[in-house]
């Protein structure tokens, strides 16, 4: 799982070039910490469905169908999980499919779960479907149990030099360069970069 914004950023931008001109689907989410209580699994996915459907030529017509009788039982409100679920199942098993979910960790709890669960619903239906997350180490367990082991994962540190590089650059663009002494300067570039390689 990779941990940077960026990197996702990239992996979305490649799979959208290699997709122009073929009949495959890419989608992204990104979560985002201080939206948590927003981002909920039915709108997270109602997002990559909204995706899907904007991208196809012709709509499904049990895609028109589901949507038709959700208006009709809950007065034109939101389709349930299962719904949205089953709408991707369709679309994802027709086509190749890539959905592109960044910092998955910053996904409340109980949704991630909802969440992880639907991917693995996705999935049963959709061989030619594959996933891409982003996410500190900690949920890669989870991941892995709710997933049913249907995950590979690589991991990603920045090497001490980049960081290195990166502050240095950082503190180079200091709007106050006399409030800092070599000292302290000195001090930063050799701190931080190693409390970052330990965790």
């Amino acid at each position: 799982m990779l941990t940077s914004h960026d990197d996702s950023s990239l992996v979305v931008d490649k799979l959208c070039d290699q997709a122009r001109g073929q009949n495959t689907l890419v989608t992204c989410f990104y979560f985002d910490f201080a939206a948590g209580m927003e981002q909920s699994a039915i709108s997270m996915l109602g997002s990559l469905l909204k995706q899907m459907v904007s991208r196809m030529e012709t709509i499904p017509e049990n895609i028109w169908r589901a949507f038709r009788e959700q208006r009709q039982f809950i007065s034109g409100g939101r389709p349930q999980l299962v719904d949205i679920v089953r709408m991707l199942q369709v679309i994802t098993s027709s086509r190749p499919t890539f959905i592109c979910i960044d910092a998955l960790d910053e996904c409340v709890g109980v949704q991630r779960v909802r969440v992880l669960d639907s991917l693995k619903a996705i999935l049963e239906k959709s061989p030619t479907t594959r996933i891409f997350v982003t996410g500190r180490p900690h949920i890669q367990g989870e991941m892995g149990r709710r997933l049913a082991g249907r995950t590979a994962s690589v991991s990603i540190c920045a090497a001490k030099s980049d960081i290195i590089g990166y502050l240095r650059a950082r503190l180079g663009e200091d709007e106050m360069p006399d409030a800092m002494d070599a000292m302290l300067e000195a001090e930063i570039l050799e701190k931080i970069p190693e409390n970052t390689s330990e965790t």
